[in-house]
């Protein structure tokens, strides 16, 4: 790429001045991986499993069973933990804290004067993340049942279903499923004095931190939906001071899979240290926005070379292999020898440095510059700090002006980007600082070959190669049977 071409490419982005200064509401730059509510979905072996037939609750019973919680047989909190312990699940929304820990933590917490409560973060912050959103609208009541199940098991009364304001479909798909519940008096939905469980929906606004634990809290409580600083966790003292069970969709969606079958579907997938499956999107980012998302149900230990583009005819990606950005904005870059080796699993991904965290790959192609993605998503992650903490006020917009003069073009060295990476880690209220350091210290060490001809004037994806994605059910694919696309 010409120094001339990249000038031009850096005019359209705001000048580091207009980026948002502490104290300024609003977002000014949108995000870098604006796809809209269009969604590929894969059936899978598991929780997609038959999602062409619809999201209806009498197609859900016909393929799961009814949901009985006060029948001979039903797991209590323990018989539910010993499910999730078998099977290791644990939280699907980044973080990895093991299910069973903190279903055990609210349940010993919990009693008649201070009941538990269950919340399903659906929030998605993560723009390029749609595996919360498929879930929603393809097995709504498969999610649902897991939070009713994990509520019986606590002795929880009440449910909090937290979504995107900006994903207008998830909302009408949540809203006709609980109809459908309360219309057919569904006994999933009956506690144990035989008063129906409380489903209560909240919508979170369109930022990246609203997703965030104690952000989520914050919007049930009624006031604006921020992270804050919290003594305690949510299982401790959440929801109205209460244990509160608090985990994301696909998390909930596992927990109902258990309650419906055991724990022999999930074993029977994955690996021995890693069983079962997890959703992962992928995102083809293009020069004008990206490819419509594609959410596959993989089990752990697939290849993540299985899950990319391949060689194909389409124009939109890169000719010639390229790095990944595995888990999302929060994640980690891969080079591309690296992504042809990886595999989904928390150990194997570890090795590079990476974690599966909000289950995204994020791939460039023609003509996208890793290292311009990285720059644009570190603007925007500035942004989207709640200004509540010194390293979120002072530390992100620095590292995210640093880096940018990285990517300049001008021999700059990184060691200084990489100082200041480190120093806010540890150092916030949640975890966003530590996010956007991670994906910083990745792009300086994935990217250095980038960082190296961009100092010389030139720019690797100006060369390109055609790709298209893998269908579902070819070989290297684990998402078997028909792509199914959800848009309207």
């Amino acid at each position: 790429m010409s120094r001339g071409r990249r000038r031009s490419e850096r005019a359209d982005r705001a000048p580091r001045s207009r980026r948002r200064l502490p104290g300024v509401s609003g977002p000014q730059h949108p995000s870098p991986v604006p796809c809209g509510e269009d969604v590929v979905v894969a059936p899978g072996p598991l929780l997609l499993a038959g999602v062409q037939e619809g999201p209806g609750l009498a197609v859900h019973r016909r393929r799961h069973g009814l949901l009985v919680p006060h029948e001979e047989g039903f797991p209590d909190a323990e018989a539910l933990a010993v499910l999730a312990e078998q099977v290791r699940l644990r939280g699907r929304g980044g973080a990895g804290f093991p299910f069973a820990t903190k279903l055990r933590r609210v349940a010993e917490r919990g009693g008649r004067r201070r009941p538990p409560v269950v919340v399903v973060n659906a929030a998605e912050g993560e723009p390029a993340s749609h595996k919360d959103a498929a879930l929603l609208r393809t097995v709504p009541h498969l999610v649902l049942d897991g939070a009713a199940a994990a509520a019986h098991a606590v002795g929880a009364h009440e449910v909090h279903v937290v979504v995107p304001a900006e994903r207008h479909r998830v909302v009408t798909a949540l809203a006709a499923a609980l109809a459908e519940r309360r219309e057919t008096g569904d006994p999933a939905d009956v506690t144990a004095d035989a008063s129906p469980l409380r489903w209560q929906v909240h919508v979170a606004a369109p930022r990246f931190v609203a997703g965030q634990e104690s952000a989520v809290l914050e919007l049930i409580a009624g006031r604006e939906g921020l992270p804050v600083h919290r003594r305690e966790p949510a299982a401790v003292r959440g929801v109205r001071g209460r244990p509160t069970l608090l985990s994301n969709a696909e998390t909930f969606a596992h927990v109902g899979l258990l309650a419906l079958h055991g724990a022999e579907p999930a074993l029977a997938h994955g690996t021995a240290e890693e069983p079962g499956t997890t959703l992962v999107t992928t995102v083809l980012v293009t020069q004008d926005g990206c490819a419509d998302p594609v959410v596959r149900e993989v089990p752990f230990g697939t290849s993540v070379a299985s899950l990319l583009p391949v060689p194909g005819a389409t124009p939109e990606v890169a000719s010639a292999p390229v790095p990944v950005l595995v888990g999302g904005f929060h994640g980690a870059w891969l080079t591309a020898a690296e992504a042809a080796e990886a595999t989904v699993s928390s150990t194997d991904l570890a090795r590079f440095g990476a974690h599966l965290g909000a289950g995204v790959l994020l791939v460039p192609g023609t003509g996208v510059c890793p290292l311009g993605l990285t720059d644009r998503i570190l603007g925007h992650l500035a942004e989207q700090s709640a200004g509540r903490c010194g390293p979120c006020v002072h530390g992100l917009g620095s590292l995210a002006t640093a880096f940018g003069e990285v990517t300049s073009g001008r021999e700059v060295p990184s060691g200084p980007v990489a100082e200041l990476a480190a120093v806010v880690v540890g150092r916030g209220a949640c975890a966003h600082p530590d996010g956007t350091s991670r994906l910083v210290v990745s792009a300086l060490q994935a990217l250095a070959d980038e960082i190296d001809a961009h100092s010389t004037g030139s720019c690797p994806p100006a060369e390109s190669r055609p790709f298209s994605s893998p269908r579902p059910g070819s070989p290297g694919n684990p998402g078997a049977g028909e792509e199914h696309r959800w848009a309207s």
